[in-house]
């Protein structure tokens, strides 16, 4: 059985230090053109490639990106069976634009309610020593996070963060996004349309409520509080805000929820109660996750960035370890609404 050639073989290949292969791996600098050609050559006849120990000699980089998310509601969704897409769809965004750099990006659980959430911070960057960090909802509205992250000059990116604060901030816009949903029911010929909220804890679920309210008011429309739902973005809380809203004694016929798992819920209601979708009740989601493809019917939905977002993270982190430059603070990437089979006209 072959024996994995490592970084020790190309060296005495080469006749060089280990340190100046590493070097060499990682483009350093200080390493004369010559030299740098014969541990290439080596490299390329041992068919040696590189390990993360090997690129973390060079002293520089550890060539690794930290993403955290929110453990309770992680491990909820896990257990739960009810689907963790968004998830899925993080990992996949971040995971794919570190690998075009060299970068791994490892995925850590955090409790953002524990009264000692900067200590859990602490421990896994010490134990990581990672060149960046990825935040993910709420944990990128956390003043303790991420002012432990700016104390020690680490770079950062908040996703889904829309208020001002250290770190590249990158977003769709919420507020935005509510209003585009919001506007295709009216546009379809509901007057009552009511709105499903995100945890409070989340900057982007104001957003999306105002934005909600924005639409209603310029089409002359009367606000009403009846008609906003108070979710959290569990199943269970859409189940509860969709129930409140079917006994209105004028229930809406439309009705926008801030997340994929509040809208399905939203639809096993409307089932339960006897309501066709669309006919009696038109749904829109957000997020897009892929199980919204597959409900029945397949769900209307504002399209959110979410590989793309965390993608964007992983660029800029990996772009500001480099020392580059004037990079952009902010970044907003554009969403878009996928319609589907769960709006129409109202019935009647």
């Amino acid at each position: 059985m072959r024996r994995p050639v490592t970084i020790k073989h190309v060296a005495a290949e080469a006749g060089v230090s280990l340190q100046t292969v590493s070097r060499v791996i990682n483009n350093g600098p200080n390493v004369r053109p010559e030299v740098q050609q014969r541990v290439n050559e080596a490299v390329a006849r041992l068919g040696y490639v590189p390990s993360l120990a090997a690129q973390r000699m060079g002293g520089s980089r550890s060539w690794l990106l930290l993403a955290l998310n929110d453990r309770d509601r992680t491990i909820e969704g896990w257990k739960s069976g009810e689907g963790t897409d968004w998830v899925d769809q993080m990992l996949m965004g971040g995971m794919l634009k570190c690998a075009e750099s060299g970068y791994r990006m490892i995925f850590e659980l955090v409790d953002t309610h524990s009264s000692h959430v900067e200590r859990e911070v602490q421990a896994a960057l010490s134990a990581l020593h990672p060149d960046g960090v990825i935040l993910t909802p709420p944990h990128s509205d956390n003043p303790l996070i991420t002012g432990l992250l700016a104390r020690q000059a680490l770079p950062f990116a908040r996703i889904g963060s829309v208020s001002p604060g250290d770190g590249f901030a990158i977003a769709m816009d919420d507020g935005k996004a509510a209003e585009t949903a919001t506007d295709h029911l009216l546009d379809l010929g509901h007057r009552r349309v009511g709105f499903i909220t995100g945890s409070d804890e989340y900057a982007l679920s104001g957003a999306r409520l105002e934005g909600y309210r924005r639409a209603i008011a310029r089409r002359g429309l009367p606000a009403d509080e009846a008609l906003i739902g108070r979710g959290d973005f569990t199943f269970q809380s859409g189940v509860a805000a969709t129930e409140a809203f079917c006994d209105l004694v004028d229930p809406p016929t439309g009705l926008v929820a801030s997340n994929d798992q509040m809208a399905l819920a939203a639809l096993r209601v409307a089932d339960r109660r006897g309501l066709t979708v669309p006919g009696r009740l038109s749904i829109i989601s957000f997020d897009d996750t892929p199980i919204v493809r597959f409900s029945n019917p397949p769900l209307t939905a504002i399209v959110q960035p979410i590989a793309a977002m965390t993608a964007e993270a992983a660029h800029l982190l990996i772009r500001a370890k480099a020392g580059e430059a004037d990079l952009p603070e902010r970044r907003l990437l554009p969403f878009s609404l996928a319609v589907r089979g769960s709006t129409g006209r109202p019935a009647g």
